[in-house]
């Protein structure tokens, strides 16, 4: 039995020595950082947004929420050694829905009215995005926990437009392409920790065309919302 004990003492007492030695060592000697060279992060995004709307023509109003959604992939190319800086790259689809009280009532000519009383006034546009991101995170390889800056410019084509109203004007279906910007460009922010991630993106050029409205009153859009990214 003393044997015994006297045995586990001398391990303590090995141990304890040993722990003493490798806490005596500077902590740049007793850590070992490893960077994995494939790591890349946020590759995959999806977004949900509301549209605020400016240089509106008189009487403009939205009584209710514009949704949107845009989604898509974004190639992470770390510039950095530690692969926390990267430029990304990226492709993706992009959906709002614009309800407000301007009715577009007849294509030809190309007539506008604004109806407060109205039942439904929905405009619909899909856009093709190209993104190019500069990127800052705090990330490591094992923890999907992190702080992220992301902020960019991005190139939007305009695929389809439909407008559908029910109101005091009648019930109206048009398909509307010709009369907004096919393209546009503007800026992005994406900020936030973990999973929430603030979003605002602004476009340069109008929705409408020159002169479609009125002489001055083109519609710019501000998407805000919130994004999320995957693998």
């Amino acid at each position: 039995m003393m044997k015994v004990f006297f045995n586990i003492l001398i391990l303590l007492v090995s141990v304890k020595t040993f722990s003493q030695a490798i806490d005596s060592l500077p902590a740049l000697d007793r850590t070992i950082k490893v960077t994995d060279p494939f790591y890349r992060e946020d590759q995959f995004y999806v977004g949900i947004t509301h549209t605020l709307m400016f240089k509106q023509p008189d009487n403009f109003s939205t009584n209710s929420i514009s949704i949107g959604t845009n989604f898509g992939f974004l190639r992470d190319f770390p510039i950095n050694k530690q692969r926390t800086v990267a430029i990304a790259p990226g492709f993706g689809f992009a959906f709002y829905n614009l309800r407000h009280n301007l009715a577009l009532v007849n294509d030809d000519p190309i007539t506008f009215e604004i109806d407060n009383d109205r039942q439904k006034n929905v405009q619909k546009l899909s856009y093709i995005e190209i993104p190019l991101e500069i990127r800052w995170r705090n990330s490591k390889v094992h923890s999907h926990k992190f702080w992220r800056v992301y902020t960019g410019i991005k190139y939007s084509y305009l695929l389809n437009a439909t407008s559908r109203y029910e109101g005091t004007f009648g019930k109206h279906s048009f398909k509307n392409t010709d009369l907004l910007s096919r393209s546009n460009l503007g800026v992005y922010i994406s900020a936030g920790f973990n999973t929430w991630n603030l979003y605002g993106y602004y476009g340069f050029k109008p929705l409408y065309n020159k002169n479609t409205i009125d002489n001055g009153s083109y519609i710019n859009m501000l998407n805000v919302g919130l994004m999320f990214y995957i693998l």
